[in-house]
């Protein structure tokens, strides 16, 4: 990779790192565990950016290698280290008038999400970052209609969680 290609990936993944604490966020549950994921995508993403063709959006490029990634890594842990949730320790200053039901809310969601298989979890994700049917077909290689379907079954299957 030349000089200016190791630029443009830099200041690329700098501009769109979110995405990747967003993946990470999804698939682990402790700080350290987050850390090494971004770590590990961040190695994918280095090593396939010469690829990188420019046909999609640099950010669904980075959508699909993130979850990819994730959903590789996830399936080829055997064994599981039972680890501390990490929303479950919280640093957090007292204020009298502090609101904690959007947190919890978003708590909440997170459980039922991590419920789901993968696959699934990948769909979320793409469908809360509000990316239309068309972006999620092409990040996950599936089409529309496949989309679409799967995301109906998984919002019922989420309401079921929610609401038993």
């Amino acid at each position: 990779m030349n000089k200016e290609q190791e630029h443009n990936f830099i200041q690329l993944l700098e501009e769109h790192q979110n995405i990747v604490h967003k993946v990470c966020r999804l698939y682990t549950n402790d700080y350290d565990a987050h850390n090494d994921l971004f770590q590990e995508i961040t190695i994918q993403l280095w090593k396939a950016y010469p690829k990188f063709r420019g046909d999609a959006k640099f950010s669904t490029w980075m959508y699909r290698i993130g979850l990819n990634t994730a959903i590789t890594l996830y399936r080829k842990s055997k064994r599981r280290v039972t680890t501390q949730d990490f929303d479950a320790v919280q640093f957090r200053i007292k204020a009298e008038d502090y609101d904690d039901t959007e947190e919890q809310q978003l708590k909440l969601l997170y459980s039922a999400v991590k419920q789901l298989n993968d696959i699934e979890k990948a769909l979320v994700f793409l469908y809360l970052e509000d990316k239309n049917y068309r972006e999620i077909s092409e990040t996950m290689g599936i089409s529309e209609v496949n989309a679409r379907v799967k995301m109906n079954r998984v919002k019922t299957k989420l309401r079921t969680i929610l609401n038993p």
